[in-house]
């Protein structure tokens, strides 16, 4: 999978994430644990279709058409869900430019599978995923499970994940070229019934990654030393192009990251809407460190219309081994020492994001809830070639249906 095609990937589903631990409230906010509605037959089902749209002012879109479903039983406890998706992916983007490489059309398939039992407060889970395309396969698995304590005042969760990803190049099969990652995910959160109208979460995640991060298909522009100083922010391609030396050796990342976040979310329920706060602090061992800040206020119009605002800001420094040009040193026989460490993702330096927007959702009868999402996203690079900002639009249409 190309660099782009990864960084594309993150962002929509950040854009479109949901909370792990639930906030949800009963329809009445004097409730004070959230109620759960009562099957009229053994089975409850819902199935949903989703299309999401993303562009930049980088010429990448990404179009990914959604299908899921679940079927549980509230009386015995257990619940089975799935998705499968598929990305379709085109970009013209100045790192293509820069490589020489033409536009190109690329398709994933993803699909994960979910499960769950619970029997008084104790509740136990399991899921599995597999994502392929092309030059890319990624396959992960993991468990979880949740207590309840004080009737249901206190919840806890446990977790872990493993994900084993293999990057390769179109057309050759991994045995000949391939790129192993493998990945360990722990987390541990703690819900928390403030009072009737009050759900606060916190949730601590520990990842740790050992393998190739580095993209197959990347390539560092190298510089004499002292001609970076000749590379401003943002340089054009063509500026990059008449300044580099000669070698443009592949990306090259440490083959261990360990990375930590922290997680608050606050929930409050009152007449006529909900508002919805999230802070995230993240570091890691590369040296980034980051803050995510997202809050997003659902507001009921009757009985079947809600609407909700959203605003989301994103900030963080760059690892202690980014350079916007990396210099190298010249000998007298026109040698040159290539860095163990380097790269060009600009992703992996200091930037800011803020993205705003909202979204409506519609009761069509019963069973029936459409729903139609639009955000703006502007990115700001500090110290980066090629750009120093990049405008997006993201957009989701979904339709959902529920049986019982």
């Amino acid at each position: 999978m190309s660099f782009l095609h990864r960084e594309i990937a993150l962002l929509c589903a950040l854009l479109s994430s949901v909370l792990s631990l639930p906030l949800s409230f009963a329809s009445d906010p004097k409730a004070a644990t959230p109620v759960k509605r009562q099957a009229t037959s053994g089975l409850d089902a819902s199935a949903s279709a989703e299309t999401s749209f993303y562009l930049d002012d980088t010429h990448v879109g990404v179009v990914t058409p959604t299908i899921a479903g679940t079927i549980s039983s509230p009386t015995a406890g257990w619940s089975l869900s799935g998705r499968y998706l598929v990305d379709v992916v085109t970009a013209a983007s100045p790192d293509i430019v820069a490589t020489a490489s033409p536009p190109w059309t690329e398709v994933r398939h993803a699909g994960n599978l979910e499960g769950g039992y619970e029997k008084g407060d104790v509740g136990v889970g399991a899921h599995a995923s597999l994502s392929r395309e092309p030059d890319y396969l990624s396959i992960s698995a993991g468990l979880r499970g949740t207590l309840e304590l004080d009737e249901k005042n206190y919840g806890v969760l446990l977790g872990y994940a493993y994900r084993h990803d293999t990057a390769g190049r179109a057309g050759t099969p991994f045995d000949v070229f391939g790129w192993t990652l493998e990945r360990h995910d722990l987390n541990a959160g703690l819900t928390i019934v403030v009072n009737p109208s009050t759900i606060a979460a916190i949730q601590l995640d520990a990842m740790f990654e050992r393998g190739n991060q580095a993209k197959p298909y990347r390539y560092v522009p190298l510089f004499e030393a002292g001609a970076a100083e000749e590379v401003p922010v943002g340089a054009s391609v063509e500026l990059v192009s008449a300044l580099r030396l000669h070698a443009r050796p592949l990306e090259a990342l440490p083959f261990t990251r360990d990375r930590f976040a922290l997680t608050g979310r606050l929930a409050h329920r009152r007449s006529g809407g909900t508002l919805r706060v999230e802070e995230r602090l993240y570091t890691d061992s590369w040296g980034m460190a980051a803050s995510t800040t997202d809050a997003r206020y659902s507001i009921d119009i009757g009985r079947y219309v809600t609407i909700w605002p959203r605003l989301r800001f994103h900030a963080q420094t760059g690892t202690v081994f980014w350079q916007r040009a990396t210099e190298v040193a010249v000998a007298a026989d026109g040698s040159i020492t290539i860095p163990e460490i380097r790269t060009g993702d600009r992703e992996l330096g200091p930037l800011w994001t803020l993205t705003g927007g909202g979204g409506v959702s519609v009761k069509l009868g019963a069973r029936f809830t459409a729903s139609l999402q639009v955000d703006g996203v502007f990115t700001h690079y500090l110290d980066a070639l090629y750009l120093t900002r990049r405008n997006a639009l993201f957009s989701a249409l979904a339709l959902q249906a529920t049986f019982d």
